[in-house]
């Protein structure tokens, strides 16, 4: 007789900080009929986070260090009893900004012969000038902000100095920000953090200095400090920071945007916050608890030609009736191999952008079919059980049918058109060459355009439809269920490629968790 699989309750009942919680699914979905039953997860009682049932997955999180920031900070919720001499007890009330700002306690002995709470002598780290640098991985860089009381000590004129450079970049009324990872951030961000005059970038939490001296200027770096990863407490606890950038990839994303929204903070994750639906799920229901906007990097719905042929297609209705939408995306240059082995996939990476422009335009939230083929022309693609070549087809509830043809390896320049046939006429959004010139057949590309400098104005887009969200102007245009509804069709043209049959979305339940595991 083979082993007894693992429960989720003897995950629970092994690991104490484990707990399996019983969650009603929402309505509107699949073909379940009446009422459904509670589904079961596994959940990290001080994260507040659903885990994948894979022990080596458990084990990983348990170790890291946002779970014991979070462990230690809901055992700080409850007051602590000091000991400070024979017949005194100093009940000390810690709550998370006290982390940062208040100073060390050391125990003292006094001429009476009994222990005493006195302040200690404040460290190097902490005494430190706190102006910023680009040398913040030096120790005396990487520690423990000033407490304002001690601000108030430091030299009137290095103050100055950093509030002027602050003030001077964010303007009135403008934003402070912080970035939580570079290596996988996008270039056209970069220039929409170095050209946007409303805000400022506070602090980069990276633990790769040479990833920053490449993304920034020394320039630019003057009023922002470079934080190690295990510090990213410094930034969540800045009350001047109103905004996280969050450029991690998805499977670590997760824990750095509900840290970042249980600290007050608006998020933009340039990428995807989570693969896994429940994950994402408790991320966007996380922003809605703290009534902080959470905003998710699809940023193809913000490029000018296709927000203009969004609005023709929907609110003119100009074509009639939609019958087919055909997409082609070739990215070039190709992504790094150390980029593809965290962006999830090319399903994840270049597909599910053209998943939400497709459900726009039609206005539909999901297909009803889902059928891909796909190959690995590159060795590196194969090792990684990935495909660089694939083709998606859909069949929606409408009739209409979509083809998404992505690949990555387009040689000589990104190739990025859309079409959309209806029933009186067609529109077609193509390439946009800056010099206007189309060609065929030449051996040299003419004019060669990064994906970066063909969605600058998208992205530079995106970012200030998050700028105004922290403002509160206006709320995130991808809402939960859209994101869900992405993230979830993605899966499904990855399943059908690597079952080499079609998914009928209408019956079948796609389950993230166990695709994405596959490929790890």
């Amino acid at each position: 007789m083979g082993r007894r699989k693992k429960t989720l309750h003897d995950y629970a009942a092994e690991f104490s900080e484990l707990a399996v919680k019983r969650q009603r699914p929402e309505g509107g979905g699949g073909g379940g009929g009446g009422g459904e039953a509670a589904v079961e997860s596994l959940w990290c009682s001080s994260c507040q986070l659903p885990l994948r049932v894979r022990r080596d997955r458990i084990l990983e999180h348990l170790a890291s260090g946002r779970h014991y920031r979070n462990r230690r900070l809901a055992r700080q919720r409850t007051p602590l009893l000091l000991s400070a001499g024979p017949d005194i007890s100093l009940p000390l009330q810690l709550d998370a900004p006290s982390l940062v700002s208040q100073p060390p306690l050391v125990l003292a002995t006094t001429t009476a012969g009994g222990p005493s709470l006195l302040p200690g002598a404040v460290s190097s780290t902490t005494t430190a000038d706190q102006a910023p640098s680009t040398s913040a991985f030096t120790v005396l860089r990487t520690r423990i902000t000033p407490a304002p009381a001690e601000r108030s000590n430091r030299s009137p004129a290095v103050l100055q100095a950093r509030d002027s450079a602050v003030l001077g970049r964010c303007g009135a009324g403008g934003v402070c920000l912080a970035l939580f990872g570079t290596e996988l951030s996008d270039k056209a961000l970069f220039q929409s953090l170095i050209e946007e005059n409303g805000c400022c970038l506070l602090y980069i939490v990276e633990d790769q200095l040479h990833e920053v001296e490449r993304a920034f200027s020394a320039e630019f770096l003057a009023s922002t400090r470079v934080l190690r990863q295990q510090d990213a407490d410094i930034v969540l606890n800045d009350q001047r920071v109103s905004g996280v950038i969050i450029s991690s990839p998805p499977e670590e994303a997760s824990e750095t945007v509900i840290d970042a929204l249980r600290a007050g903070k608006g998020v933009f994750c340039e990428r995807l916050p989570s693969f896994d639906k429940q994950t994402a799920e408790a991320c966007f229901d996380e922003a809605n608890r703290c009534g902080r906007p959470l905003v998710c990097g699809f940023y193809k719905r913000f490029d000018p030609a296709l927000q203009f042929l969004c609005k023709t297609v929907r609110g003119c209705q100009s074509l009639g009736r939609i019958h087919r939408i055909a997409t082609t995306s070739s990215v070039y240059p190709a992504a790094s191999l150390g980029f593809l082995k965290t962006s999830g996939g090319i399903f994840y990476n270049a597909a599910v952008h053209d998943i939400d422009i497709v459900g726009l335009l039609l206005g539909e939230s999901a297909p009803d079919t889902v059928f891909s083929l796909g190959h690995a022309f590159c060795t590196d693609m194969a090792c990684l059980q990935d495909a660089d070549t694939v083709a998606v087809s859909m069949k929606f509830p409408s009739g209409a049918i979509v083809t998404l043809d992505i690949s990555q390896h387009c040689t000589k320049s990104c190739d990025q058109r859309l079409e959309v046939h209806g029933s009186q006429g067609t529109l077609r959004v193509d390439n946009q060459n800056p010099l206007g010139i189309t060609e065929h057949g030449t051996s040299v590309s003419i004019c060669t355009q990064t994906q970066a400098d063909r969605y600058r104005e998208a992205h530079r887009g995106l970012f200030r439809h998050f700028l105004r969200t922290l403002k509160g102007k206006e709320p995130p245009a991808i809402t939960k269920e859209q994101f869900l509804w992405a993230i979830q069709v993605a899966a499904a043209a990855e399943q059908s490629w690597r079952n080499g049959s079609a998914v009928d979305l209408r019956n079948e339940t796609i389950d993230l968790a166990v695709i994405k595991t596959e490929i790890m």
